[in-house]
């Protein structure tokens, strides 16, 4: 399998693209606590759109009122978003990337709601997408490739801006294309942004090889931590907001912790939390197998993919593992059933 150009890929696209052409103004957004993916989709789409159509205003909003991640501000436009909470205008259309599920656009809901039209693109599953048009497709690695081939649909060449953000919504969402989705056509849209401009070492000094002192202190707190459950098949670890203040890192670093427990020999899931402002802890889990951790994170108010999903819960660190680590195990506990029973 190559780029996807199904009929139904294309008449949702060509419905996307109605609304755009319909639309003056319109803003893009993507969900709370962006990654890679979310913050290069949204910069690509923008481009992607101000290509086709020069004389719309476009304007990327983040859902947050925190800073682009260190790691991430190398991408162009990346200085020009503005934050949700910032916006006051009510725009033509308003178009959701990488999130389907209004309430975790956290400030960029209310941009929506006063929207005169929207739509979604997404990777994300979602039985009841709030939207006047919107494309789901829960098999592709990253929105960064659905955003890529809408460009491809709509004759817009990709330039090498519009390659370097799509490449890091591509390669990031993939582990550096080490996770179970990256697939044949992940593999073919990068090798179609790389020839457009997209520079491969260019995202790994930025993003995997750009780390501060601060946090590499931290991630060696994070490492002595790991603990292991189930037979090791569960791995996790944390940082506390005490953590966080005595080494100095900020918690935008924190994102790749995570593949650090995940790293854990013989590890099948991993959990990783931090303690965040308001008396929360948000959580990031990892398969590493066919287990499930989406159903984990949404039973916690999260969501995500089966491979990689995530949370945030009221409560401390001690209250977090009460309620996920439970749920972790019984993943195995029920395969462990189901094989006596398919033995039966």
């Amino acid at each position: 399998m190559g780029l996807c150009f199904s009929p139904e890929q294309a008449e949702s696209f060509s419905e996307i693209e109605g609304l755009i052409e319909s639309s003056q103004t319109i803003a893009i957004c993507a969900h709370t606590s962006p990654d890679g993916d979310a913050l290069g989709s949204t910069l690509g789409l923008r481009q992607v759109i101000l290509s086709k159509w020069p004389d719309k205003c476009v304007v990327g909003l983040l859902a947050d009122d925190d800073q682009v991640p260190r790691i991430y501000s190398y991408l162009p436009g990346a200085g020009q978003l503005v934050h949700a909470s910032d916006f006051d205008e009510s725009v033509d259309l308003f178009v959701s990337v990488d999130v389907s599920v209004a309430s975790r656009l956290n400030e960029g809901e209310k941009v929506m709601r006063r929207a005169r039209r929207t739509a979604i693109i997404d990777h994300h599953p979602c039985d009841d997408p709030e939207a006047d048009a919107y494309f789901i497709r829960p098999d592709a690695a990253a929105v960064g490739v659905l955003v890529c081939e809408f460009a491809l649909q709509l004759g817009v060449e990709v330039t090498a801006d519009i390659a370097r953000c799509l490449y890091c919504a591509v390669a990031t969402d993939t582990g550096r294309f080490q996770y179970q989705n990256a697939d044949p056509e992940s593999f073919q849209v990068a090798s179609l942004l790389v020839d457009a401009g997209a520079s491969p070492s260019e995202l790994s000094l930025n993003v995997y090889q750009n780390f501060s002192l601060s946090y590499l202190h931290l991630e060696s707190l994070v490492m002595g931590r790991i603990t292991t459950f189930a037979d090791g098949k569960i791995s996790y670890s944390y940082a506390t907001s005490a953590d966080l203040e005595r080494t100095g890192a900020s918690l935008d670093e924190c994102d790749g912790l995570v593949d650090v427990v995940r790293s854990v020999a013989s590890s099948e899931v991993a959990l990783f939390l931090k303690e965040v402002p308001g008396n929360k802890v948000r959580g990031n889990l990892r398969s590493k197998t066919d287990k499930d951790v989406s159903q984990v994170a949404r039973s916690l108010g999260g969501g995500g993919h089966k491979a990689a999903a995530g949370f945030t819960v009221e409560g401390d660190i001690d209250q977090a593992l009460a309620s996920a680590l439970p749920q972790l195990v019984a993943l195995f506990s029920d395969a462990r059933k189901q094989e006596g029973n398919d033995s039966e």
